[in-house]
């Protein structure tokens, strides 16, 4: 039998061409959900699936899909992809080569003209990041069910601008018939962006499933005064108080299990000005973990430690949940057959855990869903230095054509 392969020339010029659109000057992409620089690109890749002859339709979320039919059109379809938005300083590859080496293993099919049995539908779905618009997933969210319609559209972005008004504006407002349904599968190559896979020279991880995480908001409540005029012991300065609270959080989830992952990744203080003592701070806390039990054990004992330290030093506290979502395991059939893909191919391959989330952890509410992996340089990722090497970004495709085929064929 014929194996087929990937044209790597072009997918990297596919890439590339991605690359032009929201580019930074250090080399990374700015590309929010449903800006203009993401409009250029979802017109890029409208462009690219009707070259391919596929069938295209927008949902009521901005998703954007591309069907080629298969020899039996009722069964069900197989559905690769991933996200075009990036983190505002971001990557070229951070879901951009999901959903263009869906779109390469189109191109191999059609020019080889092969039959599936069953359709294939690629995908593009919106506000993966969620950079722009709280929380992130909306897209893959909406069709999984996990947050409404009417929440989605209300969401807005730190100017005022709603997801509703700013998806219709960009033309991809679909209807809520478009939506994915009727999936066999769901398939999504993504880069690692993490150090695993390169420090243990491994060409593909097969993903086993995405590890929990919550989200909190810290708020702290003290009192502004003059910075001049305030002797220290008389003031009630809550970025200084904060301080103690952040060590202490790390400190206190290091002791609950050294592999729960804590980030404060946002902090804001008020009046923020150089000469204010500041009265009131706002932070981030990321908490993750593969075991939902001990995730959720940590987010209770920060809870209660920080709660109990601010009312024994009479600060104001509230601690809100922004967003939660267990951790998830992925189809044993699809983690096989990335396996098996791999050991045909020669590539070395290794079971891995996503320390980040995907669309692929809710679209796994709905279907079995599976992810492959390829290395990230130095582990770096959401930012302009990420890089996945071109050999990486080849193998991964040619996987997914792989897994993609034997998922039709069934």
């Amino acid at each position: 039998m014929l194996t087929l392969t990937v044209d790597h020339k072009r997918l990297l010029q596919s890439i590339k061409a991605s690359s032009i659109i929201g580019a930074t000057q250090n080399g990374g992409l700015n590309r929010l959900a449903l800006s203009d620089e993401d409009k250029v690109m979802r017109d890029f890749f409208k462009q690219w699936m009707e070259k391919e002859g596929l069938q295209i339709r927008f949902d009521d979320f901005g998703n954007m899909y591309g069907r080629r039919e298969g020899i039996n059109s009722d069964h069900s379809a197989v559905l690769i992809g991933s996200h075009l938005d990036t983190q505002p300083n971001g990557g070229k590859f951070d879901g951009v080569l999901g959903v263009l080496a869906a779109l390469e293993v189109i191109r191999v099919l059609n020019e080889n003209d092969i039959k599936t049995k069953r359709p294939i539908e690629i995908v593009n779905f919106t506000n993966e990041e969620g950079a722009r618009f709280e929380p992130p997933m909306l897209g893959s969210g909406g069709i999984a069910n996990i947050f409404s319609r009417d929440f989605i559209y209300s969401v807005q972005d730190k100017d005022g601008k709603s997801f509703g008004a700013e998806l219709e504006k960009t033309g991809y407002l679909g209807t809520e018939t478009n939506r994915a349904n009727d999936i066999y599968r769901y398939v999504e190559l993504h880069i690692e962006q993490g150090p695993v896979l390169e420090n243990h020279r491994t060409n593909i991880g097969a993903v086993t499933g995405i590890q929990g995480m919550t989200w909190l908001e810290v708020r702290i409540s003290g009192h502004s005064a003059h910075a001049g005029t305030t002797p220290l012991l008389m003031r009630k300065d809550a970025l200084l108080f904060s301080s103690k609270m952040i060590s202490l959080i790390h400190e206190i989830t290091a002791q609950i299990d050294p592999h729960c992952l804590v980030t404060i990744g946002r902090i804001s203080a008020s009046p923020g000005a150089v000469n204010c003592v500041a009265g009131e701070v706002v932070f981030s806390v990321d908490v993750r973990h593969e075991e939902d039990s001990i995730r959720d054990r940590a987010v209770e004992v920060i809870r209660e430690t920080l709660s109990t330290l601010a009312a024994s030093e009479d600060f104001g506290i509230t601690i809100s949940e922004l967003w939660e979502i267990k951790t998830s395991h992925f189809s044993e059939d699809i983690i096989s057959l990335i396996e098996d893909a791999a050991k045909e191919r020669h590539y070395s391959c290794e079971r891995i855990i996503s320390g980040a989330a995907h669309d692929a952890k809710y679209m796994n509410h709905i279907v079995p869903s599976g992810m492959i992996f390829v290395p990230s340089v130095d582990g770096k990722s959401h930012c302009e230095d990420e890089l996945t090497l071109d050999e990486d970004l080849i193998n991964g495709a040619n996987i997914l054509l792989d897994v993609t085929l034997s998922l039709t064929q069934k």
